[in-house]
């Protein structure tokens, strides 16, 4: 949902009363929110669910805690991208040379934690509000439980081995948890979407777009499933989600340029509003990080040129490269063009390559800036073309390949590259890791490290991230351990609770 919705407010302390006299009384300062005066309206409920939503964007709700801390962490490793060494942000993580210290993981384990104690908190006071209907509980309490299994996907994923925390605490002995087996942290989310998605909207008021839907509990769940290779859950689930009311966009480009916010194609998205007033800086700034500083951008990240190369090969009947890659990355090609913040127009490759500092850049969310160079465009977290190469990708897992074929074809038809052919189960694996995912989700948000993560801790014709890499010429690949699958747990948290391990090799 829009930050500007409601106000986000502190909501995980409670003040002590005030006293006026040692003697006579003691009243509420009336001006200070307490655990008892707050949790009385819906409007108190949303605002909490706001602020739980609010993590998306980091423990403090900062844009740049999103791009350049949590995102970059995310991304920044994959074999998709390359980072611009000559900017400090994230360049030990695209190096495998972080330490524990590193302030990207940190930001993850905080934006996560902080979300999942909002989440907490809304499941143990929203069930007892009076004023709400039974409905409006229902689907606050659905959400939570989302948003909960959402920011534990994070922690599975990115450090394995975390606290499991279900209730919100207050007492100090209970502060400082031990970590739980990585099963219980996937049975939990498993149970917190299984437990949501029935009580969750199939579509939100128009005021309402962005907050999760059935549609999103479904996805996220078959995501998880395929995560642990359950292949079969996971086939079962994204077929629900291939089944529902959503569709591919016939044009890929809208799926980055603000032009189809929470449209057919979008699942879940963090949102962003572009809001400037009364001091906000609501914007979204992947325009400024991605594009040649010729246009006015800042450069931080490239497309690699494994990526480029690989994109090139994607082509439509005529043989030029595909309508996903003109709209995922500006390289040498007679047609490839980029928006110009600085022109205000696109501006074709030709006419400026004599300006660039480097041969390609990332067009993704590049669009839609406004004269002052600021915009609100949401980034996707889970699309439809995602579910149905995950779709795909179970389906040849259970050993149908022809049906996992005519998905693919459907992502790739929407672009106009020409249509896979016959393929037996091996080739198409190789073709959706290598070929499919990463040439239509580039750079997208929390997907192709993270794939890269579940081929090598899989079973299943499992890949060395380090070989990949390395064939895929990924700058100081040499430098990757196997400590390096996985994030440190933060120095900072070790710090504080001695009951926390530290992951094997840090």
């Amino acid at each position: 949902m829009k930050k500007n919705r409601y106000i986000l407010i502190a909501i995980l302390s409670i003040s002590s009363l005030i006293s006026c006299s040692d003697d006579f009384i003691e009243v509420a300062n009336k001006e200070t929110l307490t655990d008892s005066s707050f949790w009385q309206t819906e409007s108190h409920a949303l605002q909490a669910l706001t602020a739980t939503y609010g993590a998306l964007h980091g423990a403090d709700g900062s844009k740049w805690t999103f791009f350049e801390e949590i995102y970059v962490a995310m991304a920044y490793r994959g074999d998709d991208i390359i980072n611009n060494t000559a900017e400090t942000y994230g360049r030990t993580i695209a190096s495998f040379s972080n330490t524990t210290e590193e302030s990207g993981p940190y930001n993850i384990w905080q934006a996560a934690y902080a979300g999942i104690g909002r989440a907490n908190q809304i499941l143990e006071k929203v069930p007892e509000m009076e004023a709400l209907s039974q409905d409006t509980k229902d689907v606050i309490v659905a959400e939570a439980k989302f948003l909960r299994a959402y920011y534990y996907f994070w922690l599975a994923t990115g450090f394995e081995n975390v606290p499991l925390l279900t209730n919100f605490e207050v007492d100090l002995d209970n502060l400082f948890p031990n970590q739980a087996p990585k099963s219980e942290v996937w049975a939990q989310i498993e149970k917190d979407l299984i437990e949501a998605e029935p009580k969750l909207l199939l579509e939100h008021p128009s005021e309402w777009k962005g907050r999760a839907t059935q549609g999103a509990a479904k996805a996220l769940l078959g995501k998880a499933y395929l995560f642990q290779e359950k292949w079969g859950e996971a086939e079962t689930k994204l077929a629900e989600v291939v089944g529902m009311d959503y569709d591919l966009l016939d044009n890929y480009a809208d799926n980055f340029n603000g032009n189809s916010e929470n449209g057919p194609e979008s699942i879940f998205e963090v949102q962003f509003s572009g809001d400037r007033s009364n001091g906000n800086d609501e914007r979204q700034v992947f325009n400024f990080e991605i594009a040649p500083a010729a246009f006015g951008g800042w450069e931080l990240l490239f497309p690699s040129q494994w990526l480029v190369d690989e994109m090139k090969t994607d082509l439509d009947a005529n043989g030029d490269p595909s309508e996903r890659v003109y709209e995922s990355i500006f390289f040498d090609d007679p047609n490839s063009e980029m928006y110009s913040m600085e022109a205000g127009e696109n501006i074709s490759y030709s006419d400026v390559a004599s300006d660039l500092n480097h041969p390609k850049y990332f067009k993704k969310y590049s669009f839609n800036a406004d004269e002052d160079f600021y915009n609100g465009t949401n980034v996707t977290i889970i699309r439809f073309a995602d579910v149905l190469l995950m779709y795909a990708e179970a389906l040849n897992e259970n050993n149908k390949t022809p049906e996992a074929i005519i998905e693919i074809n459907k992502v790739r038809a929407r672009s106009n590259a020409v249509p896979l052919g016959s393929m037996g189960k091996d080739e198409l694996r190789n073709q959706i890791r290598h070929h499919e995912r990463p040439v239509e989700l580039a750079m997208e948000f929390g997907i192709r490290w993270f794939d890269l993560y579940r081929w090598q801790r899989g079973s299943t014709a499992t890949e060395s991230i380090k070989t990949t890499m390395l064939n895929h010429g990924k700058p100081n690949a040499d430098n990757f351990a196997d400590k390096h699958i996985v994030f440190p747990i933060p120095l900072q948290e070790l710090n504080i609770n001695s009951n926390l391990n530290q992951n094997t090799g840090w």
